[in-house]
């Protein structure tokens, strides 16, 4: 499952604005765990990773980050360049994130607490399990 999503948005131009989003009105899961990453160099590669149960939510409230999702059989790319804007990543999705802009800041929010055994750091077990259906069609891009 992957969406892009746009954020509701509040505020006028002279003022500036604000935006939102809820767990399970908003996006599809309870958050349990935000975190965010900064200072990372333009032309870093990050990611590198699938989950096994974990979904998120990417966002990139300053700056520009090229994301690119991979299914195991195909792949999309995404562009986060606007505070408005979100992308839903779900479980057995390998993903990848490149800083395309000096002081870009990725946040994500996720539906679960930190749990190393659900990372999946090597990409050929990612396309065994892909394989397998471990994931029954749930991670179709």
């Amino acid at each position: 499952m992957y969406k892009l999503i746009t954020f509701k948005q509040i505020g006028r131009i002279e003022i500036g604005f604000l935006s939102f989003f809820e767990s399970n009105q908003n996006i599809p899961f309870e958050i349990k765990r935000i975190y965010y990453t900064y200072y990372v160099p333009v032309g870093t590669k990050r990611g590198g990773h699938a989950h096994r149960e974990l979904n998120q939510l990417l966002w990139c409230p300053y700056g520009k980050i090229n994301v690119i999702l991979d299914d195991g059989k195909g792949k999309k790319e995404f562009l986060l360049d606007s505070p408005e804007k979100g992308l839903l990543v779900g479980k057995g999705i390998w993903h990848d994130m490149y800083w395309i802009k000096e002081n870009s800041v990725l946040c994500v929010a996720a539906s679960d607490y930190y749990n190393e055994s659900d990372y999946i750091r090597d990409y050929n077990n990612f396309l065994k399990l892909v394989k397998e259906g471990y994931w029954k069609d749930e991670n179709k891009l």
